[in-house]
């Protein structure tokens, strides 16, 4: 539903929130109403009890009055049904989990025409199907449950620490909210009762035979749980949830009107060394003087000489943990950039701190000016106040640069790759 809202970081949660404020209000006055104006009998064994509760006091017109009300208000919630219900197969199709013509949007109406196909059939089915009683509360019971897993998945979601999950909304005093959720949603559905549970779980059934037989064949993929399991086990382990993150990229990429740059086009094609042990600087230079010499045509002792005078000028090391050696090479049109991670640290210094990150920014003459660029987009990304805790816990180095990639800084548009 995001797609369909503009700003939906704010409007969404804002019309939830407020929704389901004027609405708790409007019932709970409802309920007042129609328990002060009917007697105990009458009320519990009405199944329409505000339209009774208003032919009480308002005789026929009170009822009429009440009848159109609820048609209405049935249509309306039926519109935003078919409006959401159809977005989620269009979703699904979009990640692999249902056949992609589901996903298919009418160039006319900007609609999922397939979509809303699909879902008003199971509708149809549905109401054809079961007596009312039975209908309601098999659709009760399948939301409630619904609720119940976006409550399961916040968690899943903000325990695997993924780096690409970055909500614009953060739902307030985690996890309390949803594990009150959890547990009121577990008992409402427990009181749905047995056949409404057994059609449910037939369903689910159904679901999970569509995810092992279609889903297992055609999309391999990843889950947050695992992440979760993963992080829990084995923090060593080399993840393999890449589809994941770079899923969780490209939707913040869309979100955010990312356009990539030249310093993201260096950030993909640039090397990202993962340093085990702690070193010096003198003795780091060294160990990627040979990886550099081969990007830039240059003598491994050369590239060598070069970072060690630029050091000794002025150290390179700006802050903790941070530093961005920068040398000007031989040739016309050269930049490239490298970057480095040690665990350990690595020593600029006795009295300074061990650096954990490293830029390493080299550009010939006439590249001054990028170059300068290419400091300002390191200072932004690195002033992120979780920067430092994202680097070290890292899994391996494609999630480094994933750190860089998703990292705020300001994109010029003159700066395009």
């Amino acid at each position: 539903m995001a797609e369909e809202a503009r700003n939906p970081g704010r409007t969404i949660p804002l019309g939830m929130i407020l929704a389901f404020t004027i609405v708790t209000a409007f019932y709970g006055l409802a309920i007042f109403v129609a328990v002060g104006t009917l007697d105990a009998n009458v009320l519990a064994g009405s199944r329409t009890p505000l339209s009774t509760a208003a032919a009480s006091f308002a005789g026929t017109p009170g009822l009429l009055i009440l009848a159109i009300a609820a048609l209405v208000a049935f249509i309306t919630t039926g519109n935003a049904g078919i409006l959401s219900a159809s977005r989620t197969p269009m979703a699904m199709s979009k990640d692999g989990l249902l056949p992609g013509f589901l996903g298919r949007v009418n160039r006319r109406f900007g609609t999922p025409h397939f979509g809303i196909l699909a879902t008003g059939a199971i509708m149809i089915v549905a109401i054809v199907s079961l007596d009312l009683v039975t209908l309601v509360k098999v659709a009760s019971t399948m939301k409630i449950i619904l609720f119940l897993l976006v409550n399961v998945a916040v968690i899943m979601m903000r325990e695997s620490r993924i780096q690409h999950y970055r909500p614009t909304f953060r739902s307030p005093l985690y996890p309390w909210v949803q594990g009150a959720g959890i547990l009121l949603y577990g008992f409402l559905v427990f009181k749905m009762g047995f056949v409404a549970l057994t059609l449910t779980g037939a369903f689910f059934g159904g679901s999970l035979l569509w995810y092992v037989g279609y889903v297992g064949i055609h999309r391999r993929r990843d889950s947050a749980l695992i992440q979760v399991v993963r992080r829990v086990t084995d923090r060593d382990l080399e993840p393999s949830g890449a589809a994941l993150e770079s899923e969780l990229r490209e939707i913040l990429k869309e979100r955010d009107d990312i356009v990539e740059d030249r310093f993201d086009s260096l950030t993909h094609e640039c090397t990202i060394l993962d340093r085990p042990e702690r070193e010096s600087v003198w003795d780091f230079f060294r160990g990627i003087s040979g990886t550099l010499s081969e990007q830039l045509g240059m003598s491994e002792d050369r590239v060598y000489e070069l970072l060690v005078e630029r050091e000794r000028e002025s150290t390179t090391a700006l802050r903790p943990g941070l530093a961005i050696p920068h040398i000007v090479v031989e040739g016309e049109g050269v930049f490239r950039m490298l970057l480095a991670r040690s665990r350990e640290g690595i020593v600029f210094g006795e009295d300074k701190p061990p650096v954990h990150a490293v830029f390493v920014l080299m550009g010939s003459a006439d590249e001054r000016n990028y170059h300068l660029r290419a400091l300002m987009h390191v200072a932004q990304i690195t002033q992120d106040p979780g920067f430092d805790e994202k680097w070290l816990a890292a899994a391996n180095t494609e999630h480094l640069r994933n750190i860089i990639l998703v990292g705020e800084r300001r994109r010029d548009a003159s700066d395009g790759a």
